[in-house]
């Protein structure tokens, strides 16, 4: 149990840095409402 639950926890951190990752380089395509991104990600930004 605790081997499948380290795997999938690992799965869920690659997830997060992945959705990280897209919504740093990625802008809201509606005007009224852009998410706050978490501190730290700047540094993901690919520009």
């Amino acid at each position: 149990m605790r081997k499948a639950l380290i795997k999938f926890s690992g799965v869920i951190a690659c997830l997060a840095l992945f959705v990280t990752k897209m919504n740093v380089n990625t802008a809201c395509t509606f005007l009224i409402h852009q998410p706050k991104l978490p501190k730290g990600a700047e540094k993901l930004r690919k520009f």
